[in-house]
């Protein structure tokens, strides 16, 4: 490739790529760097329990989300009951709730001394000795905090699945002998399983990143390593290459997530006489597929919300405190800037693809997205040592410091969430023909002219549904923001995730609810868009 001859189209996405790898590529590098005393501790004694930790947790996690995300979507797809339509969008309801929010509620709910203790000793006049609910602070209670805050991602795929298959199939299945569970196990799980690993493999990916629910329930994860090796022991780079060893297992399942979705589009492919009319449920049938739906709606969003509503209340409400406003006016600042800016770029980048169609930029745009897959706390790591050299490099003789600045944490933020303005900017575009951008030629509009005049207002519903997608996601971001904040600034997530540590449950419900809120919104939008698909699959 001749560098001289790229056009401004094409210099913006291999420039963005090159800002986007460099943290990732700074981080794996310290597996060839020397390695400290620390380092030979940490392998002697604790590596072993990072991995094992690791390894139960994604697991068991596996396992649920699996179960609950395609039992789920099985019954809403082919069952009529009682809250069927209700269900079909608010089975998602729990991705709002992060996870670390989730293990603070459970803690609060089921410790010895915890609400739900309390209450059952107080109606039935028990001994505070006497302990209903076992304590969740372990990995058990990790696995469950996990699965009812994760499975939407394997009910969404699961559900578009099911929807996809034929009709002849099942009935074929029926004449067969085979019962209700029968034709679930036997036909339906085979038949969407790639769209359901996919799911599972986004969902593994949440699990490996996450730092304040694991580090809340005390578990020993490589997260949690990562961030004490660097804040316990000072030793950055043994922390850089605890997070090369989870960026390569992040990597495998990147990998095996990328495939699945290709062998899911396959499989969706092979439908006929998808309209297919519901079994109707009635008495026992209806009120067990009732409970099926309700029980993770309950779980994993009904109950912690009620949870921090109490607490709230219990602490006369923070809502209106200097404290809070501050809080909230850094991190809604924070999100709008990093969802316009993420949203720009995805523009850009895919309009750089309409424009030259043949060129290789499609290649490496795709590479762009993989900052999704990478944990908060390793980008973090990477940007870290990016600045520190940036800094002592070329910004040495200036006033400027970009180290425990803003920016290094607004990065973090883009990169993480690039691949979700891309999303929703890539499907804007499909919709988009190569009709209108020669109409546009022949009238004379070209580059900016036409991007600005032509796509733009095409774009505006896409490009606001990226802007709050990517808000959502920095709402909840805690490891990356713990670390690269600048000193004395604070975010919903990191108030949040202090006051839990602090265990000052009841100042911590304030900076939750308000996440939580503001992560309804996105949903509140995708809810609308299955509501609107399943009218027209019935249609």
């Amino acid at each position: 490739m001749n560098l001289k001859n790229l056009s401004l189209w094409e210099i913006i996405p291999f420039s963005l790529l090159i800002i986007f790898c460099a943290p990732i590529f700074i981080v794996l590098s310290s597996l060839f760097g020397d390695y400290s005393d620390n380092w030979s501790h940490l392998y002697s004694y604790v590596l072993g329990d990072y991995i094992s930790s690791t390894v139960i947790l994604i697991f068991g996690v596996s396992i649920l989300v699996f179960f609950l995300g395609t039992t789920t979507a099985w019954v809403v797809t082919n069952y009529n009951f009682y809250g069927k339509s209700f269900f079909e969008w608010s089975l998602i309801l729990p991705l709002s709730i992060p996870p670390y929010i989730l293990a603070y509620t459970f803690t609060g709910l089921f410790d010895p001394y915890g609400d739900a203790n309390n209450l059952i000793r107080s109606i039935f006049n028990l001994d505070s000795d006497v302990i209903i609910f076992p304590s969740v602070r372990n990995i058990y209670g990790a696995i469950m905090v996990f699965s009812f805050t994760l499975y939407p991602y394997v009910y969404l795929v699961s559900r578009s699945a099911f929807l996809n298959q034929s009709k002849s199939m099942k009935e074929a299945a029926r004449l067969l002998g085979l019962s209700e569970i029968g034709v679930f196990l036997k036909l339906g799980i085979p038949i969407i399983r790639p769209a359901a690993i996919g799911g599972l493999m986004l969902v593994i990916m949440e699990t490996l990143s996450d730092f304040g629910a694991v580090d809340h329930f005390a578990i020993q994860t490589f997260t949690t390593g990562i961030f004490r090796t660097w804040y316990g022991m000072y030793d950055l780079q043994t922390a850089m290459q605890l997070a090369s060893l989870l960026l390569i297992i992040v990597g495998l399942f990147f990998i095996l997530e990328r495939n699945s979705r290709n062998s899911a589009a396959f499989s969706a492919n092979n439908s006929s006489f998808i309209n297919e009319k519901e079994v109707k449920l009635s008495g026992i049938k209806s009120f067990g597929a009732f409970l099926v739906c309700f029980i993770p709606i309950f779980i994993g969003f009904i109950l912690p919300i009620s949870e921090l509503i109490f607490w709230s209340f219990e602490s006369e409400s923070t809502f209106f405190n200097q404290n809070f406003i501050q809080t909230s006016f850094n991190t809604i600042s924070l999100a709008i800037v990093a969802g316009l800016i993420s949203a720009l770029i995805a523009l850009l980048i895919n309009f750089s693809i309409r424009l030259k169609p043949g060129s290789s930029i499609r290649r490496f745009s795709s590479l762009l997205s993989i900052g999704y897959a990478v944990p908060g706390l390793i980008l973090a790591v990477g940007i870290v040592q990016l600045l520190i050299y940036v800094d002592s490099n070329f910004l040495d003789s200036t006033d400027v410091v970009l180290t425990g600045s803003i920016f290094g944490l607004l990065l973090a933020y883009i990169i993480k969430s690039y691949a979700l303005a891309n999303s929703s900017i890539e499907s804007g575009y499909e919709r988009i023909t190569t009709s209108i951008d020669d109409a546009a030629k022949i009238l004379g509009s070209t580059g900016w002219n036409m991007l600005s005049r032509v796509h733009s207002p095409l774009m505006k519903t896409s490009f606001l549904t990226a802007i709050l997608l990517v808000m959502s996601e920095v709402v909840k971001e805690l490891p990356a923001t713990l670390i690269l904040r600048p000193f004395n600034f604070e975010t919903l997530a990191v108030s949040t995730y202090i006051y839990a540590a602090e265990e000052r449950m009841f100042q911590a419900a304030s900076p939750a609810i308000a996440i939580v809120v503001i992560g309804l919104i996105p949903i509140v939008f995708l809810s609308k868009m299955i509501r609107s698909s399943s009218q027209s699959k019935e249609r």
